[in-house]
């Protein structure tokens, strides 16, 4: 399945939305993970995302 850059912009909102709350939510069962910690989850997300959709892209390019 091939994202568009638009489709890969709106997926890449809704993550950031996803992780910042679970945040919230792991704080509601005393589970503290940190700023720093978020924002390294959240690169590591979205920089496999946009490396499925690079290459799912390529491949199709063939």
């Amino acid at each position: 399945m091939r994202l568009s850059w638009p489709q890969l912009l709106i997926v890449i909102a809704l993550l950031i939305v996803i992780l910042v709350e679970l945040r919230t939510v792991l704080a509601f069962f005393e589970i503290h993970l940190s700023v720093t910690a978020t924002a390294v989850l959240a690169v590591v997300v979205i920089g496999a995302l946009v490396l499925w959709t690079v290459l799912s892209s390529a491949d199709r390019s063939e």
